[in-house]
């Protein structure tokens, strides 16, 4: 029962971040296009955030497997305290370098306090149950995805009703509550390996990991091509939307994209006769095709000039519920194949190459958007690249197939 109480606590803690997240995100890109930054410059503000994800799962992996998954979820809110704070006091003069540095930190405090929950999951869990595994991954990535959702809908709104700089300190003050809370209830230690790893042991040596990692990579470029940048300038810019209407679309949309993801325990098990199994590579395989169906049929729908609104939203809404079965099935597959004792750093591996794939997707957001017009023809040059990248991604996953067969038929022990 200890264990089930400490991951409650990280899973709450968890929460308080990913509001905080999402509502900066939305209020820093609503902020700025307010004042007359262009699409590319709007990207190039968050490639820091990104790349500082890559490097920041590697080492935070190494750094939880070595001390412990408590200092890697410290160190990340209080990060996030000194973003939010930072941004607070320069709201009068920002730059694009400036929020370039905070937002690096931002990213680095994001993807330690992911990797510190997740991680965490795996040490609840008795070896070798696989459905509780996947029905507890499932709801606590689905359940981070719907308040992330909520926090582009807060960032929107709080923009309008308290201004930049007011938004800023609240978050900060949440931050700081859950972080004191976390430090006074966690025990130290937790996920720290029996042995002493090594630097260079960050890098997977199992081939299923390296393939899934490859699957996620392009996996998240192909929905932040569009997400990150381009859809919301769009609706903003052509569509004429509000912000707040624009952070409650983005919201709805991962509101239920998180829902989806919860709930995917129910729908993407694999049943054989009588007996019903958590899902493989194989059927992520297919689940990674069918993502082209929507893809492609809004940037047929917007090429054509046909109701663009109507078009993203039913398109999108496809689209969410697809990637977030893929999203689910990725996220129980990494814990599944991950090590207990060095958990923290396969993890870690894997959600580098996330953030490498979120880094690509975000500077060709803004990149192909302006290239291809601000408007119907950049959009759909954004949903013409994302579908090249999901059809990279089904190629890894049958890669990843062939790995996990070859495993599987090895039958290794842990």
């Amino acid at each position: 029962m200890a264990d089930l109480r400490n991951y409650l606590i990280v899973t709450a803690t968890y929460w308080v971040f990913t509001v905080t997240d999402g509502a900066l995100r939305m209020l820093i890109l609503l902020f700025l296009h307010e004042q007359g930054y262009s699409p590319l410059s709007l990207a190039a503000v968050f490639i820091l955030y990104e790349f500082c994800g890559v490097i920041t799962n590697l080492i935070g992996g190494f750094v939880g497997s070595r001390f412990g998954l408590d200092k890697t979820l410290s160190c990340g809110l209080a990060l996030q305290i000194l973003a939010c704070a930072a941004l607070a006091l320069e709201a009068d003069a920002l730059t694009v370098v400036f929020v370039m540095i905070v937002q690096a930190m931002s990213g680095v405090a994001k993807d330690l306090t992911k990797m510190s929950a997740k991680s965490y999951v795996k040490l609840v869990i008795p070896e070798g149950d696989e459905s509780r595994l996947m029905r507890w991954v499932s709801l606590l990535t689905g359940s981070k995805n719907t308040l992330k959702g909520v926090g582009f809908f807060v960032g929107g709104l709080m923009l309008t009703a308290l201004g930049f700089q007011a938004a800023c300190l609240a978050m900060a003050g949440a931050l700081a509550i859950a972080l004191v809370s976390s430090v006074v209830l966690l025990p130290g230690a937790a996920g720290r390996a029996s042995d002493k790893p090594k630097l260079t042991s960050v890098i997977s040596r199992d081939p299923r990991i390296n393939w899934l990692a490859a699957a996620r990579l392009v996996l998240f470029a192909s929905r932040d091509v569009w997400f990150a940048v381009a859809l919301p300038v769009f609706l903003a810019s052509s569509l004429g939307w509000s912000f707040p209407a624009v952070g409650a679309f983005l919201a709805c949309w991962v509101v239920g994209y998180g829902i989806v993801q919860a709930s995917a325990p129910r729908f993407t098990v694999r049943r054989t006769g009588q007996e019903t199994l958590p899902p493989d590579a194989v059927h992520l395989t297919g689940w990674t095709a069918s993502l082209l169906i929507p893809l492609l049929g809004i940037a047929t729908a917007l090429g054509s000039g046909i109701f663009p609104e109507i078009a993203l939203i039913g398109g999108l809404a496809l689209f969410g519920i697809l990637f977030a079965a893929n999203s689910a099935v990725h996220s129980f597959l990494i814990v599944s194949y991950a090590d207990s004792n060095s958990v923290a750093m396969n993890v870690g591996f894997y959600y580098s190459a996330n953030a490498v794939g979120r880094l690509l997707g975000t500077l060709l957001s803004g990149a192909v958007f302006q290239a291809f017009g601000l408007g119907l023809p950049g959009l759909v040059a954004c949903m013409l690249a994302a579908a090249c990248f999901v059809a990279i991604s089904t190629a890894s996953c049958i890669r990843l197939s062939s790995a996990e067969g070859r495993i599987i038929g090895q039958k290794p022990v842990k």
